[in-house]
């Protein structure tokens, strides 16, 4: 036993400076909430004020990189400045993802509804920052930030998956997005879709493994969509619950047959 506690206390000695994942994804909160002000109960009420917050998270997130040792081989400051001139873009981005769902969902009464309490929203806004770490070669961070959105909504999207503009969750509960996913444009999942691998074998990493999703996709709840060579091609539907190992053509329609339909003749 007692080397087994010399063996933790080290590294209890070890992980001492490094940042929680609490406190990483308060940083991401906080750009969140500067990013959108519904969301913020801080009241700022000058330009400059905004200016000097988003600097204090600037040199905030430098801090976290550093002491996370995340990719220490890398100059650290460049990624973390270029993170910050990208947040017009990314912001512009994550606006697209509200108007769609927004325009997707009849219960929304307006945009600032999408953006004060739909989980999927939350969970999109906080990928798009992950993955701009991501594209920038830091492999940590992301990851805790996805994960902890997870936590909070359900909805599981690896950081180092591609998505394009107007991307639109419906619920959203229990949707994974793996890492070599791409999505495009104007695609609509609902709750419980899984968008994986065929195989979680090491030797795969790194390549192609999740499906291509076409622009103009829609996805219900409960479909599974596997393998790195399936593509599905734009204007498709994917009913719930399908299992697909395969490619669609484009404008196809692909549902589930229900068991019963089969039992119910046999009994005929």
């Amino acid at each position: 036993m007692e080397e087994f506690f010399q063996y933790l206390f080290l590294r209890h000695q070890k992980a001492r400076d490094m940042p929680s994942n609490v406190r990483i994804w308060e940083w991401a909160r906080d750009v969140f909430r500067l990013l959108f002000p519904e969301r913020n109960s801080k009241k700022l009420m000058t330009v400059d004020a905004l200016k000097a917050s988003f600097k204090m998270l600037e040199n905030e997130l430098l801090d976290l990189v550093l002491k996370s040792n995340d990719n220490l081989n890398r100059d650290h400051e460049p990624i973390v400045a270029n993170f910050f001139e990208k947040l017009p873009v990314l912001y512009e981005v994550m606006m697209t993802d509200a108007q769609a769902i927004w325009e997707g969902d009849p219960a929304a009464r307006n945009i600032q509804e999408v953006i004060r309490t739909y989980p999927g929203f939350l969970a999109i806004c906080i990928y798009r920052m992950a993955h701009q770490l991501w594209l920038d070669n830091l492999p940590l961070i992301p990851r805790i930030l996805t994960e902890y959105a997870h936590e909070r909504t359900g909805i599981d999207i690896h950081p180092g998956a591609t998505i394009g503009k107007y991307l639109h969750i419906d619920h959203g509960t229990g949707l994974v997005i793996g890492e070599t996913c791409v999505i495009g444009d104007y695609v609509k999942l609902y709750q419980g879709v899984t968008l994986g691998a065929l195989s979680v074998d090491k030797l795969f990493a790194g390549k192609q493994r999740h499906p291509i999703i076409e622009d103009h996709v829609i996805i219900y709840a409960g479909a599974t969509i596997l393998g790195g060579e399936t593509r599905i091609g734009h204007h498709s539907i994917i009913g719930g619950n399908v299992w697909l190992t395969n490619s669609v053509e484009p404008y196809t329609t692909v549902y589930h047959e229900p068991l019963t339909k089969f039992i119910d003749s046999k009994v005929k």
